[in-house]
């Protein structure tokens, strides 16, 4: 009998917002998948690493970081022959995937390949998106508002259009693109509106006003909330 394949949400980092579905998964399959970069450790193996027995076998999932090698499709390809293999052997196999698999996460990249034949559960985790919106102390939306959620990486002229067509937003992967999305902010008037926070829930979680960030000293973990009644309960 063919083993299932476990996506696994593991929250933003606070290895206290680990789901009891997720715990239980990650600590009795008998194999664990975990991306990483090329060199160095993996965060979403780190946020669980203390809960895990050490006796269950690895794979890790290593790609470029690089925007013009994501996704790494030779990456995924030899990631899902190997989660294939173990599957097919009868393992039971658990990708750890930080925030929620599903919500911006690589495991989708795995899904779309493995989905056809083989058991997939997926397990919802804590998103960067609730989890910033409680470290800033700023919900994100009521009533009937549209909320968006932005990539850091779009070009000036569209993410002012999304930000001008919602009531609130998150903008995402913020990193090398801060400047940019701090003059989209000041062109149509939510400068004062917006909430920085990086690494939230991390050991090395940090909130500061939006124009005390430096150029290029916004990490890829970072989000900016927007809302422009400035409080939603408003």
């Amino acid at each position: 009998m063919a083993g299932t394949l476990y996506g696994v949400g593991v929250g933003p980092g606070d290895p206290e917002l680990l789901t009891l579905k997720s715990l239980r998964i990650l600590t009795s399959v008998p194999v664990l998948a975990w991306p990483a970069p090329e060199e160095g450790p993996s965060l979403a193996r780190e946020i669980v690493a203390d809960h895990l027995p050490g006796t269950q076998r690895e794979i890790a999932i290593r790609m470029p970081l690089l925007p013009a090698r994501f996704p790494a499709e030779d990456v995924y390809d030899k990631a899902a022959l190997e989660i294939g293999e173990a599957l097919d052997a009868g393992d039971d196999v658990a990708v750890i995937c930080e925030g929620d698999p599903f919500f911006y996460g690589s495991f989708m990249y795995l899904f779309g390949r493995l989905s056809g034949g083989h058991a997939i559960e997926v397990v919802p985790g804590v998103s960067s998106l609730t989890a910033c919106a409680a470290a800033l102390g700023s919900p994100l939306s009521a009533k009937n508002d549209v909320l968006s959620v932005i990539p850091g990486p779009l070009d000036a002229d569209t993410m002012a259009q999304r930000l001008a067509e919602a009531d609130a937003a998150a903008i995402i992967k913020v990193g090398q693109h801060l400047e940019k999305i701090r003059g989209v902010l000041a062109q149509i008037g939510l400068s004062d509106n917006a909430r920085y926070i990086e690494r939230a829930t991390m050991a090395e979680q940090r909130i500061v006003p939006l124009a005390d960030v430096d150029d290029g000293d916004a990490p890829y973990f970072s989000m900016i909330l927007v809302h422009k009644r400035a409080e939603a309960w408003k």
